[in-house]
């Protein structure tokens, strides 16, 4: 972790430190940033000041996350969306639009079916891999909780994630922040996201089980199969709430790659909640 941890705040609920910071202070929902597995709030550097021109601005880490060389208790979905739930009320924000990026969708959509839409009156996830999990992606997620391959299966990931790209951005965020992670938190987060798939099948299976329906859009970059927008296309036929944005780009993380196209999707998105 970089010295600009010193900058953010700290509060301590459900008996673990939650980092986070605060910019902008716009009327309305504020905007939640929330990270994948093995990241942090680094991953929104290049959006978070555009964003907070015209929104309140909420980056925080998971439990675990600030100091990724320090083990924490076992934990997953629920217990991410508790210590997200808690800390917004502890901070009395009254309405968010959640902001994910790759597998921390599933606990956005859990902070959403538990909120509801009066205080979560849209939703935003991105790079989410939308379809089922394939067999190479779940052989992945296995190989990444053996001590023995865990490192091979995060290799195969990275190399997935960064594609073609020479993007430098998005190269010293994988090397350098995710790498950072070791054994104990890869494979937690890869167990949970393998449990995610087994349980719900899919995230748009997830979605459309979400007692309250409200807008959500996708926004991502890099196509995981071939016929993804189709895929997309066919669901939001039957669930009019949902969307999906593809931004120009090659690589898992348009927050980085192509930060002022992403920020323009959220802050249209977020300033049409009427």
């Amino acid at each position: 972790m970089s010295n600009q941890t010193s900058q953010l705040q700290s509060i301590t609920v459900n008996g673990h430190e939650i980092t986070y910071d605060i910019q902008g202070d716009a009327a309305g929902p504020a905007i939640l940033l929330l990270s994948g597995w093995c990241q942090d709030y680094r991953l929104f550097n290049d959006i978070v000041e555009p964003l907070a021109k015209k929104h309140k601005v909420i980056r925080m880490n998971w439990r675990g996350h600030t100091h990724p060389e320090r083990p924490v208790a076992d934990f997953g979905v629920k217990e991410q969306a508790d210590d997200v739930i808690e800390v917004l009320d502890a901070l009395g924000i009254e309405q968010v639009v959640p902001v994910s990026t790759s597998h921390g969708g599933w606990a956005n959509i859990e902070i959403s079916d538990r909120f509801g839409t009066r205080r979560v009156p849209r939703t935003i996830v991105i790079d989410w891999i939308m379809n089922e999990a394939g067999e190479d992606f779940i052989k992945d997620l296995r190989e990444s909780q053996k001590p023995e391959s865990w490192k091979a299966g995060r290799q195969h990931l990275f190399d997935f994630w960064i594609g073609a790209s020479d993007n430098r951005s998005v190269i010293d965020h994988i090397e350098k922040e995710m790498a950072s992670f070791g054994f104990d938190m890869w494979a937690r987060s890869c167990r949970v996201i393998e449990n995610a798939y087994e349980v719900w099948g899919s995230p748009l299976k997830r979605m459309a089980a979400l007692k309250e329906k409200r807008p959500i859009i996708h926004v991502y970059s890099q196509a995981p199969v071939a016929g993804y927008e189709e895929i997309q296309e066919n669901f939001m036929k039957k669930n009019q709430w949902f969307g999906y944005r593809v931004i120009n780009g090659k690589t898992h993380f348009p927050t980085l790659e192509s930060p002022e196209q992403t920020v323009k999707v959220i802050s249209e998105f977020v300033s049409d909640i009427s």
